[in-house]
């Protein structure tokens, strides 16, 4: 590759969550050649200590760097962001890096009746991160903080295979829905890529009308701010867009995924 113009714009998440976000940065930067990382071998990230998951991130993003010398590369995970990017940005102080954090500024302003709640995993819950942001954006509302422990589960389940228990949905999004003094909560924020491929279940199973928050776009036109920052690629790319598993070992379901995102398979970058 022999400059900015024609390096690729990688983007990273432990399993489907960031094809949403990549689908929203095709949209946008159609000139521009991307690569999609599938941390699967570390899938959840929601389950390591957050000392360790760092430094996994921190490894894993040197041999990426090396190998495909992206532009910028895309953290389409709140929990990896939280934990990692400012690391990342000390590690590579040349490279470019976007994350992803919980839109709660965005719901804060938008909320008519001042509840909102962020549905997020365990692990960007507990983020002092999140908490952060909540002092900073949320202090005319009441934000209630929802964990869940299945739902990036139930959607990598329902991107492969097309099926999810609607009632499983159900019962991880209810904690979200508060109801007092006469008033409703009316936003929900996605704090975790993988639940937009959700949405429409969990719209069906909802109690009352809410408005979702997908932070794919914002991350996406983050992306595309910095890229315009760029030379202008050198007209359409001349290498295929990739899709490359950590675990080096992609089941059918995966692989049938990836390939109508129109992202071709690799070996595996551990």
């Amino acid at each position: 590759m022999s400059d900015a113009s024609d390096r690729p714009l990688l983007f990273l998440d432990s399993g489907i969550g960031g094809l949403g976000v990549l689908r929203e940065a095709r949209v946008l930067m159609p000139g521009r050649r991307f690569i999609y990382v599938v941390d699967d071998a570390a899938f959840p990230y929601g389950s390591w200590d957050e000392d360790k998951l760092q430094d996994h991130l921190v490894k894993l993003f040197r041999r990426l760097i090396e190998t495909y010398r992206p532009a910028i590369s895309v953290i389409a995970c709140n929990t990896a962001s939280t934990i990692v990017i400012n690391e990342l940005r000390k590690a590579f102080p040349g490279d470019l890096f976007v994350g992803t954090v919980p839109a709660i500024k965005p719901a804060a302003e938008r909320s008519v009746s001042g509840l909102i709640s962020v549905l997020a995993t365990p692990g960007t819950v507990k983020r002092q991160y999140t908490r952060d942001l909540i002092r900073d954006y949320g202090a005319r509302v009441h934000v209630r903080l929802v964990g869940s422990q299945n739902l990036a589960g139930l959607a990598e389940n329902y991107m492969r295979r097309g099926f999810v228990d609607e009632e499983a949905v159900r019962a991880e999004i209810m904690p979200c829905f508060v109801e007092h003094e006469g008033r409703r909560t009316d936003i929900v924020v996605l704090a975790c890529t993988h639940y937009p491929f959700l949405a429409n279940r969990m719209r069906k199973t909802a109690p009352w009308p809410v408005d979702w928050i997908d932070p794919a776009e914002a991350i996406a036109r983050r992306a595309l701010s910095l890229a315009e920052t760029l030379p202008e690629p050198d007209g359409s790319p001349s290498a295929p867009d990739l899709a490359v598993f950590t675990s080096g070992a992609p089941d059918p379901s995966q692989t049938r995924l990836m390939s109508g995102f129109g992202l071709a398979l690799v070996g595996a970058q551990r």
